[in-house]
């Protein structure tokens, strides 16, 4: 998410939405190719119609983070601040569990999403590596 990180937190929150809008969307399309290789739909309709859904779903659920990490980080004044992550990803799994009419998988996604996203937000802070060589 090259640019995403750039400038303070808070601030610019439609370049920060559309990125994560963007990132969710190719999500969505990638989930949907292993779906629709797995699955098999009926018809090339069919497809299509998973296809627009998967991918409109995961494009909400990126632009929902986005928006409210950002919108979270200028209320609270707060920029720098783990719980704003923890909201957007609390939001974002919120609307997956509407999405699925269900309070367990709203619920369940919340504390998931939010944890994940606050803890991603920390490993940034601090310079956590996923891969390479240990920083000494």
């Amino acid at each position: 998410m090259a640019g995403y990180w750039d400038g303070p937190e808070g601030e610019d929150c439609p370049r920060r939405t559309w990125l994560t809008t963007r990132l969710g969307a190719a999500a969505g399309l990638v989930g949907t190719a292993y779906r629709i290789i797995l699955l098999q739909p009926g018809s090339a309709l069919a497809a299509l119609q998973m296809a627009a859904t998967d991918t409109v779903t995961m494009a909400t659920l990126g632009a929902v983070f986005g928006a409210t990490t950002c919108l979270t980080a200028q209320i609270r004044e707060k920029p720098d601040d783990p719980l704003n992550y923890f909201i957007g990803g609390c939001a974002t799994g919120m609307v997956l569990g509407a999405r699925a009419h269900s309070y367990m998988t709203g619920s369940t996604a919340c504390l998931g999403f939010g944890v994940t996203a606050a803890l991603m937000k920390i490993g940034n802070k601090e310079g956590w590596r996923l891969t390479g060589p240990p920083k000494l």
